[in-house]
C-alpha cells in the first residue's frame, strides 16, 4: 500500500502482512500470523465475524477473555476480535 512504511525484517511474509493490515488486523496479529510455519496452508474454514451473530461474537470474546464485551454492539465486538 503506498505510502506505508515497510513492517521491517522481522515479517517474513510481507505480502500477507499488509493484507490483514488492510483487514483491520493489528500489527502484532498480522506480524504473528504471516510469520507463523505454513500460515498459507490454514484457516478458512470459521465464518466471518460479519455473517455470525451478536451472541456468536459474544461468546468469542468471552473465550478470549475481552473486557467490556457484554456492553459492546456487534461492530465493537467484532473490532475487538480483530484486535486481540
Amino acid at each position: 500500500m503506498p505510502g506505508r512504511k515497510s513492517p521491517g525484517p522481522q515479517v517474513k511474509d510481507e505480502d500477507q502482512y499488509e493484507a490483514l493490515r488492510d483487514k483491520g488486523y493489528s500489527k502484532e496479529k498480522s506480524a504473528r500470523i504471516s510469520n507463523s510455519k505454513g500460515a498459507e496452508h490454514r484457516g478458512g474454514k470459521a465464518k466471518a465475524y460479519e455473517d455470525q451473530t451478536k451472541q456468536q461474537l459474544y461468546d468469542e470474546a468471552k473465550k478470549v477473555g475481552i473486557e467490556g464485551r457484554s456492553k459492546m454492539t456487534k461492530t465493537e465486538l467484532t473490532k475487538a476480535l480483530r484486535n486481540n
